[in-house]
């Protein structure tokens, strides 16, 4: 260990020194100045050390223990201090600080460095000229000559002196440079050195990168700006400027808008800030996109509407077949408001104006009250005007049926008879609010919504609009767009309806809204509130056939390259493909199989084959020789009556269908073997429901079992059917959930019949609910169940005494074949579906003994 001396302290803030090195020290504190005052009257010797904190009054408490002894070099005093050079000599430890005649001073003791054990090593040779070609490059990337670099850092061969060469001319924060100063070890310190020395490099490098990134975009933007300058400068001397005439057009279409009040503000102001920013900025593109879009919308644009009602009879009767009861909605519809179009068109043309307050409805329950915009008290001197605002009064339809019976197309032929623009909007899987009402412009590439695009397409302010599948909206945490469209669907309110976009009002009150859907139950109440509902039912076999021979085969014919070769289908072929390859409601996949025909027989043609299915005519032979064997294989109705096995009835989105319902009784005799307990003496009874019923299905079930037990003797069940009983129902087709409570009735005459031992009659299917006291509830979807069973071969069908006015839905030819019973009570039910007990061979029932 060195020996002990006491010199004068001299604090050093936001800095350290390394031995070896000089640096230049400016002093200003009291008793830093007294130190060096001490100093120069000795050996001019001091002790260099940091400070942990910047603070004005030093104190032994934030200085660090290890600093360097340093010579004061040369001094120039001034009136704010004294600036020094100071040259480090060598690492010393402060062992006490004191203070004395108000300086601080400090008994330090020299501290020895730990050099290599072998400084030719080739692990150390390799660190140490890592470290001072390093070292050169950090030298060079911050500007200093290549030579001045190269003569500085060869003057040092030492390693422990390079390292702290390096040390002192890196950017450092303090208490790093004091770690390096306190690594006594060579070679550790070395390593440290080049570890600092590679990050200072690697930060030099991403600098260099971003400033040259940085100058070279504006240098392009500079070039850019130069030579656009010039080109507005020499359109201006030819009289073509560009910028100017395009927002003078702008000006010009936005200035013949007749738009509110509110709107022509917003137009002004905006185009007052586009006129002000430059042209090539975001927020001026922004604007431009935005004043477009206002210039594009039909504020004023109207078409005049075809008030011929039997011109619209006649474009529905071209386009569908079937489907009277909605065509006499659909014309019902219009022709109130072509009534009421033509009396105010009339009025406009012998008065000259109409107040605007003649087309308000009245008030009341039924009706809202219809506003129109800020201008409502405007005389109409427009006869398109006023026709456009009466047909748009009144409720707004909705079409409710399965998929592919003609909701959508029904809807485009009212716009082909009106005389309108079309514009269909599908909604299913919509599940953000803006897709309604658009994004504000305060977002990156934000545009109106499906409403304002679609009347953007239409170019009208009268289009007829089509929200399509309004039962497949979905809801997210962005919003629900249902309720969005409670503004757009309600009269009271769609006048004045607000695009997030937009930002104003845009009336929609003269717009004909149909919306359509799958299934009721999943349009929120709110929103179906809105509308008034029309409901689809699916087509019969023979509407079917029809379709396909009207529209289907000669549509599909033209696509297969087969309209002029004579091509024609039997009925029976027709017959053959609506029966036997396909089962639903609607007419897509029977399009789709009268096309798989319609190419295999082009097929055949165009490979030159010969034979009856490249005749001129296509039978039910052919059909089956083309499309293969039938896919569809519906329930057909019993060829004979059977006991405990009734014929019910259903309905899903693809039509309506018979079901089977198959009951069996197990009689117990005794327990686990033995005979002590008799028939008919009471005992446990189970009910075993199979099938994947739902859970109203099978509480409909439990009800059946009830009733049937309870009134035993009045049915004609034998009292030995109701000791100890298992009564097991099952519904087939295992593999299909099937629920609800129409099948109540079925369950319970398939019951009693197996428990009686009298049969069902095979042609008879029923529907109703029933309830433990023997009634008989109404249902619904009779129709689509009724053409199922008829198609089935079923003769009778027993109802609900409550859905007897619903038979008038059934097509004629239809009610004319089958023979109607509506019931009350399941006596009623059971007196025409079972086979009277006098005419019934009695079958001795299944016995189990010994079953537990």
């Amino acid at each position: 260990m060195g020996q002990r001396q006491t010199i004068p302290v001299l604090p050093l803030r936001g800095t350290v020194i390394f031995p070896g090195l000089t640096a230049p020290i400016a002093a200003g504190r009291p008793g830093t100045l007294r130190a060096i005052e001490s100093a120069l009257k000795g050996d001019r010797l001091v002790f260099a050390v940091a400070q942990r904190d910047n603070t004005d009054e030093p104190s032994p408490d934030i200085l660090y223990s290890m600093g360097v002894i340093a010579r004061i070099g040369q001094i120039q005093r001034g009136l704010g201090g004294v600036q020094l050079l100071l040259q480090g000599e060598q690492r010393a430890t402060a062992l006490q600080y004191s203070t004395t005649e108000g300086y601080l001073s400090a008994v330090i003791v020299p501290a020895e460095e730990m050099s290599p054990v072998d400084e030719n090593d080739p692990a150390f040779t390799a660190l140490q000229k890592e470290t001072r070609e390093r070292a050169a490059e950090l030298g060079e990337r911050r500007g200093l000559p290549e030579e001045v670099v190269h003569q500085v850092l060869d003057a040092v061969t030492e390693p422990g002196k390079f390292a702290d060469l390096v040390a002192g001319y890196i950017e450092l924060p303090v208490p790093e440079k004091q770690g390096l100063l306190e690594t006594l070890n060579v070679e550790e310190r070395l390593r440290r050195v080049l570890v600092h020395v590679q990050r200072q490099v690697g930060l030099l490098e991403a600098q260099e990168d971003i400033k040259s990134q940085v100058q070279e975009e504006l240098g392009e933007r500079q070039r850019e700006m130069y030579l656009r300058e010039q080109m507005k400068a020499i359109q201006k001397e030819l009289g073509d400027d560009d910028q100017s005439k395009e927002m003078t057009d702008l000006r010009d279409k936005l200035n013949a808008l007749e738009l509110p009040k509110e709107a022509r503000a917003e137009v002004e102001r905006e185009l007052g800030r586009l006129e002000r920013a430059g042209r090539e900025s975001m927020e001026a593109q922004v604007i431009r996109t935005y004043l477009e879009w206002i210039a594009e919308l039909p504020w004023n644009n109207r078409s005049d509407d075809q008030l011929d009602l039997s011109h619209a009879a006649k474009v529905l009767e071209e386009d569908h077949y079937g489907l009277t009861d909605v065509k006499d909605r659909v014309l019902e519809f219009l022709a109130v408001r072509q009534l009421r179009a033509q009396q105010l068109a009339e009025e406009v043309e012998s008065q000259g104006e109409l107040p605007a307050s003649k087309l308000r409805a009245e008030k009341d329950d039924a009706t809202p009250s219809l506003v129109f915009p800020e201008d409502e008290d405007r005389p109409i001197t427009d006869k398109k005007e006023a026709k456009a605002r009466a047909m748009a009064k009144g409720p707004i339809l909705i079409f409710i049926g399965p998929p592919g019976v003609g909701k959508t197309s029904i809807a485009k032929s009212i716009a082909r008879a009106l005389g309108r623009e079309y514009v269909r909007v599908s909604l299913g899987g919509a599940r953000d609010e803006a897709d309604i009402r658009g994004h504000r412009r305060t977002y990156v590439g934000a545009m109106p919504g499906r409403i304002i695009q679609g009347m953007k397409q239409a170019g009208t302010k009268n289009p007829v609009f089509l929200l399509d599948e309004v039962d497949k909206l979905g809801v997210s945490f962005q919003g629900d767009p249902s309720a969005a469209l409670l503004e757009v669907l309600d009269p009271a309110q769609n006048d004045t309806f607000t695009d997030h976009y937009l930002g104003v009002p845009f009336d929609l009150s003269e717009v004909l809204f149909i919306a359509t859907a799958n299934f009721v139950q999943n349009i929120p109440g709110p929103l179906l509130d809105r509308m008034e509902v029309v409901d689809f039912a699916g087509y019969t076999e023979r509407e079917k056939a029809e379709i396909a021979k009207k529209y289907l085969i000669p549509r599909q014919l033209e696509e297969s390259g087969l309209g002029n070769r004579g091509v024609s289908f039997t009925d029976d072929a027709v017959m053959s493909v609506v029966s036997n390859y396909t089962r639903e409601s609607g007419v897509r996949q029977l399009e789709r199989q009268l096309g798989a025909v319609a190419r295999k027989v082009a097929r055949k043609i165009a490979m030159g084959e010969t034979g009856p299915i490249v005749d001129e005519t296509i039978t039910a032979e052919e059909v089956r020789e083309l499309l293969g064997r039938p896919k569809v294989h519906p329930e057909r109705a019993q060829e004979a009556n059977e006991v405990g096995i009734a014929t019910g009835m259903y309905y899903t989105p693809m039509g309506g269908d018979i079901m089977f319902v198959e009951a069996s009784i197990r009689r117990y005799y005794g327990s686990r073997g033995t005979d002590t307990e008799q028939p008919g003496a009471g005992g446990p009874v189970s009910l075993i429901l199979t099938g994947q019923l739902g859970d109203v299905m099978k509480e409909s079930a439990r009800a059946a079992f009830t009733y049937a037990t309870n009134n035993a003797a009045d049915l004609g069940i034998p009292k030995d059917r109701l000791g100890a009983i298992e009564a097991h129902i099952h519904v087939p087709a295992g593999a299909i959930p099937k629920d609800g409570p129409s099948a109540g009735i079925a369950i319970a005459t398939a019951l009693v019949s197996e428990m009686s031992e009298r049969p069902v009659r095979g042609d008879v299917a029923m529907t109703g609910e029933i309830t433990l006291r023997g009634r008989v509830l109404p249902i619904g979807g009779l129709k689509e169940k009724v053409l199922g069973a008829h198609r089935a071969g079923i003769k009778t069908i027993i109802i609900p005494k409550a859905n007897e006015a619903d038979i008038e839905d059934v097509p004629e030819e239809v009610r004319s074949v089958l023979s109607f019973h509506p019931v009350e009570t399941l006596r009623e039910v059971l007196d025409i579906a079972l086979v009277p007990a006098e005419t019934v061979t009695q079958v001795k029932p299944l016995e189990i003994a010994g079953a537990a």
